[in-house]
């Protein structure tokens, strides 16, 4: 039986970013956008305290999911990036995801750490696929996955939700999935 490999890595960076492993000490940057309703509209959960942010961060910290991207002139940390390897594990297969601080938007960051870690996971988790699923209206968020040569292979209908309405009754959305192979990827 195969077991999970552990997503730790070292610290990553690119021009502007530096990808590393979260802190305990990340909980008022991600309070910064975690706090927001417009930021979670397509994630689960509501907006969380500057409290529970800290425990979010501090947990992180021991996790393998889940890291932080920071400006390289002052270490702010703008928004964080998700990573897990898909079952079964000899198919090779990871699903990454992002959430970024609006603050920072429309300057390419989000673009910039996902193809680094696309790209580190292709050379030294030997990953044979990369996917991401994202909300068919989160044209932000479907046009940075084209952005970083993905393509649209599924469309599912109702897949999952994350809120409830008035009611207790779930807002089932649909999901586009994305994905690149290692072969396609050389290419990028």
């Amino acid at each position: 039986m195969l077991e999970r490999r552990p997503a730790t890595m070292e610290t990553l960076q690119s021009e502007r970013l530096i990808i590393r492993n979260f802190t305990s000490e990340d909980g008022g940057d991600l309070f910064e956008y975690l706090s927001r309703t417009d930021v979670l509209t397509y994630e689960p959960g509501e907006p969380e305290s500057e409290e529970t942010c800290r425990h979010l961060a501090a947990e992180h910290a021991e996790g393998d999911f889940f890291l932080a991207v920071c400006l390289k002139e002052s270490g702010k940390m703008i928004g964080h990036l998700f990573m897990a390897q898909q079952e079964p594990l000899a198919f090779d297969t990871w699903e990454i995801g992002y959430v970024f601080n609006p603050l920072y938007g429309g300057q390419g960051y989000a673009t910039e750490s996902a193809h680094r870690l696309i790209h580190w996971l292709f050379t030294e988790k030997k990953a044979h696929r990369v996917m991401a699923l994202c909300d068919p209206r989160n044209a932000p968020s479907w046009k940075l996955l084209e952005r970083l040569g993905m393509r649209k292979e599924a469309v599912y209908r109702q897949k999952a939700f994350f809120h409830r309405d008035a009611d207790g009754s779930p807002i089932w959305h649909d999901a586009y999935e994305y994905a690149v192979l290692a072969e396609e990827w050389i290419n990028c």
